[in-house]
């Protein structure tokens, strides 16, 4: 049997067996061995696919699937895709990101049929070549012919037949193709000046977020009080829940967002001494919460919600202009040699969430250190980051791999939880940008988990926040921002007034704990928003910006 993989090959270097990816790096050393051949990092070429040509050069990460056909003079940029059963012959150039469908046939040479008296396979060949641009979709069954160019940005609907240029941004179709419509319209046309005066308005969307964000102030003091016991002086996530350190957290958090000030139940300065006193003098963990309210004796070392209490309590106790009383031992009690130690044990491969949990913690515990003062272990602080830039994956960018039914979720979620504590969190280049969009977007396709009716406050702000982290390189940004605004769509029509949001969308039958709106939800969803609406560039039509947790840039160090 044909190994899947020769024919989806954009996961090859993240899925394949060692032995398997050891025969590929051999391959491509000897396709390389011949004139006019060369490879960038992390490219592929199937043993399935008939490569027969005078001059092969594949920048990085570009792809050739089983069953293509390449003849002639072949130059393809970064991010390209050759997929099954494609012919690509003569002479072509392919930019950065272009995409081509299966069955498609890209021939840049033609046969001349001048005389009639002469069978047309004994006439001269013509040869004027193609080009393609950067970031141009091809759709399966494509015919191009010779002498055509394809600007940037476009689009050839499946089974055209391009006969002629294609502008750049334009969504063409038919036998022969035709516009079809604009993916990206030229400046001065119509179409442009249209788009131009809804981005200046903000469009509909703008005026949605707009509405959200006045009602959001205007209920957020309803929304603190539904969830607070008042007979133990305790926030809840919501109503019938039992009381938690995260929901203290939360409070604290959404008051800040919304109102500029501490959770009006209690003064500020009650809250932050009540903060400080759960943290353990020796550990520097806080415990959770028993049902009646009270702290638990002991906090577990390995319990994943005492990691999150470096975070919930360390931001909350800093909106409200405090720190914590004691150093966090999960630093200042670990060497650089454990924490290389205890950073190669975390389950990067069966559960990248959980690790970057973990890592997560730590990062922000480094912060709370640095911030007090603390004595930091030698190499510490070099250690992690140095751990994390030599361990992320060149092809996705991120740590782990994906699920065996090829699912992104855990690996795009533990890549926001491990570069939030870190990168993020301290203003660190990340080592592969551009692998992280194109393995976000990738994700984002995954009906399973983004068709609307799906969306948890989670798994969207995993996307939101690593595409606002690397949108400085530019890359991919027109479809950054689309993914942006497609996700906007539905998330307001979630609110509830006077409760807020739910953590996971509503059910048709209503039922579901995690779709009662609640403290969490409410606190993710509206930082989410706020990413996704920064991305699309209508931010300040909410009129807030989160600070805490999920704040965007880099947390001050003093």
């Amino acid at each position: 049997m044909i190994d899947p993989l020769e024919f989806s090959p954009w996961d090859f270097w993240t899925r394949a067996e060692p032995a398997v990816r050891d025969h590929q790096r051999e391959r491509l050393r000897l396709l390389g061995a011949r004139p006019r051949h060369a490879f960038g990092d992390g490219c592929f070429v199937s043993n399935h696919a008939s490569v027969d040509n005078d001059e092969l050069q594949l920048d990085d990460r570009t792809y050739v699937a089983a069953g293509a056909y390449l003849t002639g003079a072949l130059r393809a940029g970064a991010d390209c895709s050759i997929n099954a059963y494609a012919v690509v012959r003569g002479d072509v150039r392919l930019g950065d990101g272009v995409r081509i469908g299966a069955h498609t046939s890209i021939l840049g040479f033609n046969h001349t049929m001048d005389d009639p008296d002469l069978p047309v396979f004994r006439q001269p060949l013509t040869a004027e070549g193609i080009r393609v641009g950067d970031d141009v979709w091809v759709g399966s069954h494509v015919v191009i012919l010779d002498g055509v160019t394809v600007g940037d940005h476009s689009v050839l609907a499946a089974g055209a037949v391009v006969t002629k240029d294609v502008p750049a941004g334009a969504i063409v179709g038919g036998n022969p193709a035709k516009l079809l419509r604009w993916r990206i319209p030229p400046a001065g046309s119509p179409e442009a000046a249209a788009g131009d005066a809804g981005a200046r308005r903000g469009g509909d969307l703008g005026e949605r977020l707009t509405d959200l964000g006045e009602r959001a102030r205007a209920h957020a003091e309803a929304i603190l009080e539904r969830s607070w016991r008042d007979d133990l002086q305790l926030f809840v996530d919501r109503p019938g829940a039992a009381p938690t350190v995260r929901a203290q957290a939360d409070a604290i958090e959404l008051a800040d967002l919304l109102l500029g000030s501490a959770p009006p139940q209690l003064p500020a300065d009650r809250q932050a001494e009540r903060l400080r006193g759960w943290q353990d003098a020796h550990t520097g963990r806080v415990a959770r919460l028993l049902p009646d309210g009270a702290l638990a004796a002991s906090a577990a070392g390995d319990d994943p919600d005492v990691a999150y209490h470096v975070l919930s309590v360390g931001y909350a106790l800093d909106l409200l202009g405090e720190g914590f009383d004691h150093p966090v031992g999960l630093v200042t009690q670990t060497s650089a040699e454990e924490l290389a130690a205890f950073l190669d044990r975390l389950p990067w491969a069966s559960d990248p969430w959980h690790a970057g949990h973990w890592v997560d913690a730590v990062g922000t515990a480094l912060l709370w250190a640095r911030r007090r003062g603390d004595g930091i272990p030698p190499a510490l602080s070099e250690t992690l980051f140095g751990w994390l830039l030599t361990h992320a994956d060149p092809a996705t960018g991120m740590w782990g791999r994906m699920g065996a039914d090829g699912s992104r979720l855990l690996l795009v979620n533990g890549f926001y939880r491990t570069a939030r504590g870190t990168f993020a969190q301290f203003g660190v280049p990340l080592a592969h940008p551009e692998r992280v969009v194109d393995t976000v977007l990738a994700h984002v396709r995954d009906d399973r988990w983004f068709r609307p009716a799906r969306h948890d406050a989670c798994n969207v702000l995993d996307v939101a926040q690593p595409l606002w982290l690397t949108r400085a390189t530019g890359y991919r940004s027109q479809e950054v921002v689309a993914t942006a605004r497609r996700l906007l769509a539905a998330a307001p029509d979630r609110w509830v007034d006077g409760e807020g949001f739910g953590f996971r969308a509503p059910s048709p039958d209503g039922a579901g704990e995690a779709s009662r709106p609640g403290l969490k939800g409410t606190e993710m969803w509206l930082a989410t928003i706020w990413y996704l609406a920064d991305l699309a560039g209508v931010a300040e039509c909410l009129g807030y910006r989160p600070r805490g947790v999920h704040r965007p840039g880099p947390a001050p160090l003093a």
